[in-house]
Formats: C-alpha cells, structure tokens, sequence
C-alpha cells in the first residue's frame, strides 16, 4: 500500500535525526553535532556521527550513513515504507491506509508479516484480559494480588491467553492470518500423529496463561513469555515463544523499549532476571530496569546495554550458588568497557518481593548503600569460600586478576590492581606480575591460533575456498611498479572499510585478512572526491566577487571526464545545473536518499570526522579554516593542479606502453613526442605546486 507523497514530506519534515537515533543510542554532544558509539558494530570508542543541521548521520567505523528514515531501516531492518509508518506513528502523523487484506500480508515479505500478527496477538490477548470473564477471574486476579496496577498493565501490554486448544487460531483465521505465518510467529503448533498416518493436530501454543509481551527496542512485539497459574507437573512455568525471523532471544532484553530513555537519563541500567522484578520495579518509580530472561547473560545483551549507557548494575537475589555461577560469566561484560555493580538481597527475597515488602523509597536506599563494584564483589566471595586456606587464596588472586585484565581501560586496570592489592593484603605488585603472565599467555595462545589457521588455509585443497592472502597476478604487479615510476602515490593504509550489516558486529580479521593486499586505489580518484567535496559544502561561495567556487572549478575543468563513480554523476548534475542558471548544494543530494550513490557520497562528504576543540578557542589559538576565502581558493587551486597533473601521469604512463609495444620506428618517434609534451605540463605543474621533481 502506497503512502501519499505529501504524507510522506510531512514525515520526513516531523523527523528529527537526534531524537530519532536518541531512541536507540545514547548520544553525547560534541560542538555542534553528537557522537556516540555505533549501533551497527562493535566499538569502544565512539565513531558514529550525527549532524542535526544537515539531518544525517554518518559512522566512520563500518560506513553506515543516512537520514533519519534510512536510520530506522538500518536498525531495525525494515523496508522504506515500513520505516515511514515507525516515524509516522513516534510523531502523531496519521497515514491514511486501508487494514491489510489476506492477500496484501502474502505481498509483504515474511519478517513484516510477522510484525503484524504477533502485533495482532498481543492485541487479542490484552483484550482477553480486561474483558473476557475467564481473563478477568484469572489473569487480571493474578496481576491484581502482585501489586500491578491499571496503568502498569497497559504499559507493558500484558494479557492473558484462554485455556482452551485454539482460541487464538480461530481468531487469527477470522481476520485473515494463515496458518503458515501463525506457526512461524511462534503462536501455533502443528504436530502429526502416528508418524502422520492420522490427521495433523493444529492448536494453540500458549494456553491458560498470563501473558508478558517481549518488545524490541523500538516498541514492537516481537515475542511472548507467558506463565502458568495452576500446578501441573507435565507444563513448565514459564513457557516462551521458539526463535523466530524477528526473536532471537539472545540478542533481547525484556523491559528495554519501557526503560530506554530512563536508562539514558540516569545513566545506569538495573539488570535483574525475571520478567515481574522489571514491571514491579517500573511501578515503583524505578525505570531504568531490564531482565534478561532467565538466560544467561550474552554479549549482544551487554552491547544493548552499552548503546544507552556504560553503566550496569546487577540486581541479584539471595542464592549464594546462583551468585557464583553468575559471576564466571560477567567477565565480558567487563571486556566490553562497562562498569560493573552488584547488589545482592537477603535470602528468600529477589526485586520483585523486596520492593513489595519495603517500598519503592526504602529499595533505593537499599541500592544505594549495598551496590558494590563487581571486582570487589567478586573478591568478597571467593575470599570467604577460600577462608584461611592458603591454596584456596593462592587461586583467588588468579581469578580476580584474570577478570582486571580483561577491563579495556589501562587506568581503570591500575585503580583496580590497587584496590584489590588492599583487598586480598598482598603486594600491588604480585597482581600486577601476575596479571602480566596471564596477559603473555592469552597472547602465546592467540599466536599459536593465528599459526593453526594459516597452516590450515596453506594445506586447502587447491579446489577450496579462494586464499585472500595470495600474491596479486603479475599484471597488476606490473602496473603498479609503472605508477610508481610515474609518481603516483597510493591511499591510506587505512582508507578502506567494509560495509557491515545492521545489527552485526565485524569480525576479528584472520591471519589471511592482515596479509591480504588491500584493493589499489588511485590517487586520480583522491583528487576527484576532493574537487566534489568542494563543491558540495562550498560551490556557492564566491571566490571573487561575482566568481563562485563552481564557476571556477567548471571552468578549468572544461571537458575533462572523472574516472570514478559516483564523482563523475555528481560532476555532471553540477554541470547540468550550472548550464541552467543553478549551482547544487549540499541539500540537493542529502533531500534524495532514493538516489544512493550521491546521497551516501554526499553524507560522506559533508560530515568532518574531526572538530575544533573548544579548548584551542579557550587558548586563543587560531586555527585556518577553510570558510576562509583566500584558504578555499588556494584548496581549489591546487585541487584542480593536481587533477591535470595526475591526468597528464596517466597519459604519460598509457604512451610508455605503447612505446614498448610499437615495433614501428615513426610511431615510437611520434609517441615519444607526445610523451615530451605530457612531460613538460606535468614538470609545469608541479613547480606550480611547488613539488619537487627528480628524474
């Protein structure tokens, strides 16, 4: 179903870049933009980019780049229209679309289809509850005698699925939804009896129970946990939807869309288990709280944690044995850069029941004076189980040094080696020694890893997958010693990056990827981005009066031809443009995303990596700036210098092969002719640029 194009201008006009990237990310502002750490990849320093007067937003780590519409397809990997509806809808912008019929769902893809009827799901069930006599004498009694109130109910959409066989599926089937889409939403069984000589047995997953939607981070349900209010040995307790194309449970932390803003606001996030500590403490007045389940912790939860804040603090019942084995896996929590805290609750209590018992105000003095640090934590515990043994303390070191080396940090490593060292009463020191040998070891053992791998990849069979560390044809080889000899420099080691998919972090490069040769690209192609960068951000700026940046730049270009896509399109609209009385700006590529190529190059070219600290403005120190005139055109000058340089290379490098390839006596006469005259426009040039010229 098409969105009108005027409600969709109306969208992208409503949609703020900061708040709409600020729902997922935690951002920080620095000079007139805001930074934070990607949401598309892995990273410890901040890399991502968001520019709130150009509206965009632009990651230097992996490449990811948009405006706010493309923002919300990247994340949560929807299509444009789906995007729009998400913006529509977080800004009070009505879309006038008919309901979906059965046969607009199968013109939907799969990951869609799903949204809408796990949406469709949740809808029923929360009506079951409030107005269905066996939801309100069961479901609604439930919640009632745990404290939660109205409000609270409809906050966290929670509902109630009748004890019946196929309540949900004869609904589902009324409005339209098949059975197919039903059973991969993870709402439906389908089993077979007898090995299927009997008829299939189609019915309801969740049955007679409560009903806790799983939402994603941006609200939408993408799951269920549903648990059972009657004893029966042959059904488990809590009882949650299989993974499905949208839930992958591992990657999900339960109360996130209702505490992400919280969470940002206070900068820390309470991680408890289950699903009634998180709504409990919400009523409470605490709402920067999530659950992870009742799994164990995973790193793709701890990262979304880290995207709103670096601060966690693990709220634990009273179980010593469930402690211990929790704490063997929070080191990476630590190895991902968080600060970790602990507090614990007196035996028999868990968040839900203590906050119950002592109220939302006595609960938060009781954070504040208990939390403790998690390398504190840590050492407490296994000091008292070691008790006076000296063994027993001897391996106590090794454990808690073995989780100080993992945090990033070098500075926070040191507090802790101090405290610690204070902690177990030994020498600073001893820790420090230790946490080095323990540090060579992981080394030794990711060496001798790296050395297997590339045994491994030398002893394919030559039939196997390609071996991106192999030497380059000797073609290239050859190519490349001639653009050495003619002066052209290669890029950056570092100026290529892959793109990295939403959501997916990249991985660690293999033996093969730091041996690989990194793809060639010319300095050409450098100078042509450079030319199109100047006039996207400056090609109305008048150099002279009545002579702008792009009338200069078109001029001495003439007729000549970028060789690298996208500059030379890009060249060509200002050349379009400029034949009709008007020069492009920034805005002109930025307002159309349905153009890839030149609105990525544009968001590329328009967003600085860098920014002037405010402290060489505190020291009075003056820093060139290129909106100043006379520094723009010396920028264009030589920009320009560089191009015909670099071309008249080119040429020169195309004769000298022609010169090895001619065998007649007048051709090699003639192209040697020509090449003298390449030679001396390049030898012309680079005075004017002041380049030193050998050979």
């Amino acid at each position: 179903m098409r969105i009108p194009d005027e409600t969709i201008e109306r969208i992208k006009q409503a949609a703020d870049i900061v708040e709409v990237v600020g729902d997922f990310v935690s951002l920080k502002k620095r000079g007139s933009n805001y930074i934070a750490c990607c949401p598309f990849h892995n990273e410890k320093t901040p890399s991502f980019n968001v520019n709130p007067a150009r509206q965009i937003y632009k990651c230097f780590g992996c490449g990811k780049a948009g405006d706010p519409v493309r923002f919300v397809m990247d994340i949560e990997n929807v299509g444009y229209g789906e995007a729009l509806r998400f913006l529509a809808k977080k800004y009070g912008i009505e879309i006038e679309e008919q309901a979906p019929t059965p046969e607009d769902l199968l013109k939907q893809n799969e990951r869609e289809s799903l949204f809408i009827v796990l949406n469709f799901a949740k809808t029923y069930f929360a009506e079951l509850l409030a107005n269905h006599d066996e939801g309100q004498s069961i479901g609604l009694s439930y919640f009632r005698e745990r404290g939660f109130t109205t409000p609270t109910i409809q906050a966290f959409e929670l509902g109630y699925s009748l004890n019946s066989w196929d309540g949900l599926l004869q609904e589902a089937e009324r409005r339209g939804y098949s059975r197919d889409l039903l059973e991969k939403a993870g709402l439906i069984l389908n089993k077979t009896d007898d090995g299927g000589s009997k008829r299939d047995r189609v019915f309801d997953r969740f049955r007679g129970r409560v009903m806790f939607p799983i939402h994603n981070v941006s609200g939408r349900v993408i799951a269920f946990g549903a648990r059972i209010l009657v004893n029966d040995k042959n059904q488990p307790k809590y009882l949650n939807s299989p993974e499905t194309e949208v839930y992958h449970k591992s990657a999900v932390l339960y109360g996130i869309y209702q505490a992400k803003q919280t969470i940002r606001q206070e900068d820390v996030c309470y991680l408890t288990e289950g699903y009634t500590d998180v709504i409990s403490l919400h009523q409470a007045g605490i709402k920067n709280v999530v659950a992870s389940s009742g799994t164990s912790l995973t790193i793709e939860q701890i990262r979304l944690i880290g995207r709103f804040t670096q601060n966690v603090t693990i709220l634990y019942d009273g179980d010593a044995a469930g402690i211990k084995a929790a704490l063997r896996g929070l080191d990476m929590v630590l190895e991902e850069g968080l600060n970790v805290s602990i507090v614990t609750f007196p035996d028999g209590e868990d968040p839900d029941s203590y906050v119950r018992r002592v109220g939302a105000e006595a609960f938060k003095a009781y954070i504040k004076s208990h939390t403790s640090d998690f390398i504190r934590f840590k050492t407490d515990v296994l000091l008292r189980d070691a008790g006076d043994n000296p063994f027993k303390r001897a391996e106590v070191i090794g454990e808690v040094v073995s989780s100080i080396i993992r945090i990033p940090d070098a500075l926070q490593r040191q507090v802790f080696f101090r405290t610690t060292a204070a902690q177990l009463r030994v020498d600073e020191q001893t820790l420090i020694s230790e946490g080095n040998r323990l540090m060579r070891k992981q080394q030794e053992q990711q060496s001798r890893d790296q050395q297997r791998q590339r045994d491994r990849e030398q002893n394919r069979p030559q039939n196997g997958p390609i071996n991106r560390g192999s030497a380059p044809d000797a073609s290239l080889a050859d190519i490349n010693a001639l653009l050495s000899e003619a002066g052209i420099d290669g890029p950056p080691d570092d100026f290529f990056l892959d793109d990295i998919p939403a959501g997916i972090a990249p991985p660690a490069p293999t033996p093969e990827a730091r041996t690989a040769p990194k793809p060639e690209r010319s300095g050409l192609s450098f100078q042509e981005e450079e030319c199109i960068r100047l006039l996207v951000n400056y090609g109305t700026r008048e150099l002279e009066p009545g002579i702008t940046l792009c009338q200069y730049v078109l001029s001495e270009l003439d007729s000549i031809e970028f060789q690298t896509s996208p500059y030379n399109l890009m060249l060509t609209l200002f050349r379009e443009a400029y034949l009709h009385g008007d020069i492009l700006t920034a805005d002109d590529f930025l307002r159309k995303p349905e153009q890839i190529e030149t609105h990525r190059e544009a968001i590329n070219l328009t967003t600085p990596r860098h920014e002037i600290s405010d402290g060489w403005l505190k020291h009075e120190i003056i820093v060139p700036s290129e909106e100043d005139v006379s520094i723009l055109a010396d920028a264009a000058y030589g920009n320009i210098l560089r191009i015909k340089k670099l071309l008249a290379e080119q040429k020169m490098l195309e004769i000298r092969r022609g010169i090895v390839e001619t065998s007649d006596p007048d051709e090699s006469d003639r192209l040697m002719a020509e090449y003298m005259h390449y030679k001396r426009v390049d030898v012309e040039i680079a005075k004017l640029l002041g380049t030193v010229i050998s050979g």
